[in-house]
């Protein structure tokens, strides 16, 4: 196990880059895990294999940091269900207090899956980018879920396991500033052209902020965290 490698949650979202270019500011070496969960649009699939290629072209100073990408299938996820992000519902808030984008246990099996595919790859820290400041209320994305987490996987792999979750008190306004302060302007536009945060995976509605349908609670937060971030 080497303590300068690290593993990034990456969906292909705008938070994922952003922690993805954090991540290549500090460790010498970082692979990148996506998760195939039976979602109801490739969109942010497709996104990962977009920013990745525009690491490698447009950052060569990060290129040379970023090694294997790797996709992992979690479609129990899909199997389980009851989700607006797996199945054909409306996006609303739910009688739980929750919206229906909610997906039980996501996060965790995401960390756990990381963690795991750590472990054969000599790799301890997992970066992801959860946030409990501007997000819609997902107990999964909170800082007490995360330090949980982690201490049952350091104790379930029998050696350290360290989450780094860099947007975590953060808004999204600052989300963006800190994009400009990794990569410039250049990381902010690659943000903007070619990550997906929509909900429903919309490629066709062009704004200011990148492209979304406009009216989903993803689109809304990352729409008035770019208005707040320009207006610095």
């Amino acid at each position: 196990m080497t303590t300068d490698n690290a593993l990034v949650l990456f969906s292909g979202g705008q938070d994922s880059t952003t922690c993805l270019a954090w991540t290549l500011a500090r460790f010498s070496r970082v692979e990148t895990v996506g998760f195939d969960y039976g979602q109801r649009h490739r969109a942010e699939m497709d996104a990962r294999v977009r920013v990745l290629a525009a690491i490698h072209t447009r950052f060569p100073d990060w290129a040379g940091r970023l090694g294997e990408d790797h996709t992992l299938s979690l479609d129990v996820l899909k199997q389980i269900g009851g989700t607006a992000l797996t199945n054909a519902m409306t996006i609303e808030m739910g009688a739980d207090g929750l919206p229906t984008t909610f997906v039980p246990g996501r996060n965790v099996m995401f960390l756990t899956a990381a963690a795991a595919l750590g472990y054969r790859r000599g790799i301890a820290d997992l970066v992801g980018g959860m946030c409990e400041t501007d997000f819609s209320g997902y107990p999964d994305c909170r800082d007490k879920t995360i330090e949980a987490t982690a201490a049952a996987l350091t104790l379930a792999l029998a050696r350290r396991v360290t989450i780094h979750t860099p947007l975590m008190w953060i808004d999204k306004a600052a989300t963006w500033s800190l994009a400009e302060e990794l990569g410039g302007v250049a990381l902010v536009d690659l943000i903007r052209e070619e990550t997906v945060t929509c909900y429903e995976g919309d490629r066709s509605h062009r704004h200011d902020w990148g492209t979304g349908c406009g009216a989903c609670p993803a689109c809304v937060l990352r729409a008035k965290g770019y208005a707040k971030y320009r207006a610095r």
